[in-house]
């Protein structure tokens, strides 16, 4: 589906990750979070160059981050990191691994790649938050459906709607990968354990904003962006 909503990084998004080359394998990972990013990053986050230590900023956890080429190339994009640091990824001397390392790059909020971790830390992140009476800050946190497949996720799924963790938004990017699945689909694995949840095209940016801003008061939200597996 073809975007209504043009987003500021549009134009150089694509040649920015032309740039990072030797983690080919993770292609298309990268490429299933473009979009979700983009948005966020646009849109959606209250979170600058400027402002990667203010205790008031957002959250931004990528679980997902084996192959963050995306994840970077959004990164440059918005100022947070140079677009020279692109062309070196994963070399003897570059800040820029296979992982996101948060000790490296700026803006990283968690070192990230290993499944199943992003969820419990956001949820953390999102209780620690609340326990300092920081109550304007969102965390959000972005996953690939076969993440759930670990069974640390479902822990952190019962325990944020459990505890009404209003602050806390989750994003699936759902493309068919999952070894498990759910009968009413991903959804429905969250909204059983009290969590909000919408469910749109993962390359429509209208919707992904909508989604993203959808959250409700006194309960977590999720976003499952479908992402076609042949696209």
């Amino acid at each position: 589906m073809t975007s209504t909503l043009t987003t500021d990084t549009g134009s150089r998004l694509p040649q920015l990750i032309r740039r990072l080359t030797g983690d080919e394998k993770h292609g298309p990972s990268a490429h299933s979070t473009i979009d979700v990013l983009q948005v966020l990053y646009d849109r959606v986050l209250r979170v600058t160059p400027d402002t990667v230590d203010d205790p008031e900023r957002d959250r931004f956890l990528l679980s997902k981050g084996h192959g963050p080429a995306a994840y970077y190339a959004v990164l440059a994009a918005h100022g947070f990191i140079p677009d020279a640091w692109l062309d070196d990824l994963a070399g003897t001397d570059s800040k820029l691994g296979h992982h996101p390392d948060r000790l490296l790059v700026p803006g990283v909020e968690i070192g990230s790649g290993s499944l199943g971790h992003g969820l419990g830390l956001a949820v953390g992140t999102a209780l620690g938050l609340r326990a300092q009476g920081l109550l304007n800050p969102r965390v959000y946190v972005l996953l690939g459906d076969a993440e759930l497949d670990e069974g640390s996720n479902h822990e952190a799924i019962a325990y944020a709607g459990a505890t009404g963790l209003e602050s806390l938004t989750a994003i699936v990017i759902d493309n068919s990968s999952t070894t498990h699945g759910w009968a009413g689909g991903i959804a429905s694995r969250f909204t059983v354990n009290g969590w909000t949840a919408d469910t749109v095209d993962g390359r429509d940016h209208t919707a992904l904003y909508t989604a993203l801003t959808g959250h409700r008061p006194r309960r977590p939200h999720l976003v499952v962006a479908h992402i076609d597996s042949k696209g």
